[in-house]
C-alpha cells in the first residue's frame, strides 16, 4: 500500500488524505472554523477494490486534474448547455499589475483551489451501460441496485435509460453502501434527493453526448455535490475522470464480439482486471507490474487527448 506522507506546503495545513487525494486549508485557519477555500491535491496514488496500490501511476494527478478542469469548463456552458455551478475558486490574485498564483509551485498542475461546501453524504452514480458490479447483480437477480431490468441483456449492453443508483458515503475506513433512492430521501430529504438525481442524470447525458462526438462511450460515472453559502447545489470533487468513470472506445463497442473487445477501456479497468487475476482480496494486494503501470498511464493520457482535442 502506498503511504507517502503529504507534502509540506507553505501557507497551507494538511487536514485530510483520502485514497488518492490530499486536502489542505489555509495555515491560519482556526481549528473550529470553516475555511473559505480548500486546496485539493490529486496524488499519483491509484486505488482499486478499496485498496491503495503500489506503485502509483506517474503523472496521474496532473492528467486527472487537467481532465476535471476541462469538464468543469464544458459544464459551465462551453458544451452549449446551461451552466452547472462548481466548486472552483480563482487560483490567481492580482498583485499590482501581475497575477500571482495561489496554488503552490510544488503542486501546480495537480491541485485545485476550491470553495468550501456543505458536502452531501450521497455518492451520485449514473450507469448508462451494464457492466461491473451491475452486471454481476443482473446475472444473479435481474436487477441493478434493486432496479429491475429487461431480460436478455449482456455484459456491456447499453441500458434502456441511464440509471441513477445512489450510494451512501460511509465514514473513513468503511465501505460505501449502495442505497435506494427512497433511502437517499431519508438521509438528505426529498428536495435534495430529487435535485441530486436530476442534476446527475442531466450531467451524465451531456457528458455522454460530448464523449460520443469524440468516439467514446461514457459507460458510467459518479458525482459529488455540496451546497454553497447561498444554498446553491454545486458540483464538487473530481468530475468525469478516468478514476471516477468508465470510458470505452465506441468503435470497439460496436464491432467487438466479446465483452473484453467491446469494452476497450480508457480508465483503470486494466488495474482492476490484473488484480482480479492475481489477488484473492485477502491481505495486502500485490505490487503492480511495471507493464500495468505503463499501460494505465497511457490509457489516462490517451483519454485526455481524445476528449480535449480541438
Amino acid at each position: 500500500m502506498t503511504s507517502a506522507s503529504p507534502l509540506e506546503l507553505a501557507g497551507w495545513r494538511h487536514v485530510y488524505s483520502g485514497k488518492v487525494r490530499d486536502l489542505y486549508v489555509p495555515a491560519d485557519t482556526a481549528d473550529d472554523a470553516t475555511p473559505a477555500h480548500l486546496l485539493v491535491v490529486a496524488s499519483d496514488r491509484v486505488s482499486a477494490f478499496d485498496q491503495v496500490l503500489s506503485p502509483g501511476i506517474p503523472d496521474k494527478g496532473v492528467l486527472l486534474t487537467t481532465l476535471s478542469l476541462w469538464w468543469f469548463d464544458q459544464l459551465s456552458g462551453a458544451d452549449g448547455g446551461r451552466s452547472v455551478p462548481n466548486h472552483l475558486a480563482a487560483d490567481h490574485a492580482l498583485q499590482g499589475d501581475e497575477a500571482k498564483p495561489l496554488i503552490p509551485d510544488a503542486v501546480q498542475g495537480r491541485a485545485m483551489l476550491v470553495r468550501s461546501l456543505d458536502m452531501q453524504p450521497i455518492e451520485c452514480v449514473v450507469r448508462g451501460y451494464l457492466t461491473g458490479s451491475g452486471w454481476a447483480e443482473y446475472r444473479a437477480e435481474g436487477t441493478v441496485c434493486g432496479i429491475p431490468l429487461p431480460e436478455g441483456l449482456h455484459d456491456g449492453d447499453r441500458l434502456p435509460e441511464p440509471l441513477y443508483t445512489p450510494a451512501w458515503k460511509a465514514p473513513m475506513g468503511e465501505h460505501d453502501e449502495n442505497i435506494t433512492f427512497e433511502r437517499s430521501v431519508e438521509i438528505v430529504g426529498a428536495d435534495t434527493a430529487a435535485a441530486l438525481r436530476d442534476l446527475s442524470l442531466e450531467i451524465y447525458r451531456r457528458a455522454a453526448a460530448t464523449a460520443e462526438a469524440r468516439g467514446l462511450i461514457l459507460a458510467d460515472t459518479k458525482f459529488e455535490f455540496g451546497y454553497d453559502a447561498e444554498g446553491v447545489l454545486t458540483l464538487a470533487d473530481e468530475v468525469l475522470t478516468s478514476d471516477s468513470s468508465r470510458y470505452w472506445d465506441a468503435e470497439a463497442w460496436r464491432t467487438g464480439s466479446t465483452p473484453a473487445e467491446r469494452m476497450a477501456s480508457f480508465d483503470k479497468q486494466i488495474v482492476r482486471n490484473w488484480l482480479s487475476e492475481n489477488w484473492d482480496k485477502q491481505g495486502d494486494p500485490p505490487a503492480l507490474p511495471a507493464e500495468i503501470v505503463e499501460r494505465t498511464r497511457d490509457r489516462y493520457a490517451t483519454l485526455l487527448g481524445l476528449l480535449t482535442a480541438s
